[in-house]
């Protein structure tokens, strides 16, 4: 049987959980980065880039490799979600 009871939480609502302590990590392409982090210097084309965002979507750092963004949140003491 399904469950119709489901609410759906509004998207400041679900910003806000973790209260500034939640972060995830998003793949993305220079092109896309500029839009997210508009003081970023030249870069090539295409190049994949990872973004450190919080809950709400604030970018928080950017790097070229996930392993720094990764580190970044963990020295942040930042709780890390996936995203699908």
């Amino acid at each position: 049987m399904e469950n119709t009871d489901r609410q759906i939480m509004n998207p400041e609502t679900f910003a806000g959980l973790g209260g500034g302590k939640v972060a995830y990590v998003r793949s993305l392409k220079s092109d896309q980065a500029k839009s997210l982090f508009p003081g970023l210097p030249p870069v090539a084309p295409d190049l994949q880039l990872w973004a450190l965002l919080g809950a709400d979507g604030t970018p928080i750092m950017l790097a070229d490799n996930r392993e720094a963004v990764v580190m970044n949140a963990h020295e942040n003491d930042l709780e890390m979600v996936s995203t699908h």
